[in-house]
């Protein structure tokens, strides 16, 4: 009997963990595709975009993890088109056939139709953007230090977050520290800690997946730590001089998009039907009724929980869990046993760090803030992230900052668009 070929387009948590289940096992071959060569621990790009930790911290070869899975082959590319019809996919130099095909591409930044914002602002979902963010911040802190003119260089450190979700909590958070803590010494005209930071957003309150309670504690938090937390406040405009709202502009020449995401844009190839962010709206199987053989899981699947009548959230836990399922079906199938249980998610809880020493935490009726809190999320980072090499160096990085105040990866690596 021939081997099952099990394509798998994405090499994040739900396609890693999908690939650990699969991985040398009996009657199947597995063919791992993913635009980048490596794996990337997203939770973490915070802490790239703010100085503290490096890229390779967080990022991992996808080649040195499937070392020993003598079944997986890897390839570096793009899947351009979909032919469901012949269980094949086009690359931008082969094609591929297969007999389980599972997209877990991932998602991407949503300006909410208001795409010419793009050009103003930066998202955080990839290394680059990060990176870009880390060039920006310590950039506008060179120009306000040359600056002669205090309110010009004030407005230099000016940085507007768009989105009250954790990556706007977290990516203001750790612009606060950066600023008000670890540099505020290192420069001779200015004062960092002068900084404004602006966290905007629509909806009521922060961290609106979680309990009031932790909202109310977060806001405060940040205040403390110098953040201005603007509620209610929805975004009429962005352009090149900062970001309008229904009554006031913020001018700042950094800003940075945290405040929605949509499906991969590969979902539209697929002809099936589609949720208002674009992500593939699945059946209790994670997979599209018209090709049981497809299966969508991850950020780009909107998978409708019935226990809550909620969709499930873009979350790693997410991904993780639809991973191991998929996997669990598709060696059930090959025994020759057809599906019968859906996709049951186990909700672990929710995290958000504020700062040093700071975040909250809910895993159901528990509720964590403060330093226990950030306890709690710093284990839990470190039991997700992948390899030790990357779990040691990232806690030594965060004792010698903790102990330190210093961050160190403070490089601008590329001014050109400046």
């Amino acid at each position: 009997m021939e081997d099952k070929h099990v394509v798998i387009v994405g090499a994040g948590f739900a396609g890693l963990e999908l690939v650990k289940k699969l991985a040398n096992r009996k009657g199947i071959k597995i063919t791992l595709i993913d635009k980048t060569n490596y794996h990337l621990f997203q939770p973490l790009l915070y802490q790239v975009a703010s100085s503290v930790l490096s890229p390779a911290d967080i990022a991992i070869p996808i080649r040195s993890l499937t070392t020993s899975m003598k079944n997986v082959q890897v390839i570096l590319g793009t899947v351009l088109e979909i032919h469901k019809e012949h269980r094949k996919i086009n690359l931008e130099h082969t094609t591929i056939n297969y007999d389980y095909l599972i997209l877990a591409m991932g998602a991407k930044t949503s300006y909410f139709g208001n795409n010419g914002w793009e050009k103003y602002s930066i998202g955080l979902k990839n290394i680059n953007d990060a990176l870009k963010i880390r060039n920006k911040i310590l950039l506008s802190f060179e120009r306000a230090e040359l600056e002669s003119n205090p309110e010009k260089a004030k407005s230099w450190m000016r940085y507007a977050i768009i989105g009250g979700g954790p990556t706007g909590v977290e990516v203001a958070g750790s612009i606060a520290e950066l600023s008000h803590n670890i540099i505020r010494k290192d420069f001779r005209f200015i004062d960092p800690a002068l900084s404004e930071i602006f966290l905007i957003e629509a909806g009521p309150r922060l961290l609106p997946s979680f309990s009031e309670k932790s909202s109310e504690i977060t806001k405060k938090r940040l205040e403390e730590r110098g953040v201005k937390v603007l509620v209610n406040s929805k975004v009429i405009n962005i352009d090149d001089e900062g970001v309008e709202l229904q009554d006031q502009k913020i001018i700042s020449k950094i800003k940075v998009w945290a405040a929605g995401v949509s499906g991969n844009s590969f979902g539209d190839k697929l002809n099936t039907e589609l949720d208002r962010s674009g992500r593939v709206i699945v059946n209790k199987f994670c997979s599209l009724d018209s090709n049981p053989e497809i299966f969508v899981i991850g950020d780009m699947a909107s998978f409708l929980d019935t226990s809550s009548n909620k969709t499930l959230p873009g979350v790693s836990p997410v991904a993780m869990q639809q991973g191991r399922y998929v996997a669990d079906i598709i060696l059930s199938e090959i025994k020759g046993n057809t599906r019968t249980k859906g996709f049951e998610y186990f909700d672990k809880g929710s995290m958000a760090t504020i700062g040093r020493k700071d975040a909250v935490a809910e895993m159901g009726k528990l509720r964590l803030s403060g330093f226990l809190g950030w306890l709690g999320w710093l284990f839990i980072h470190l039991f997700y992230l992948v390899g030790f090499k990357n779990k040691f160096s990232i806690l030594i990085t965060w004792i010698w900052s903790y102990i330190t105040f210093k961050a160190g990866a403070r490089l601008i690596q590329d001014t050109s668009e400046e």
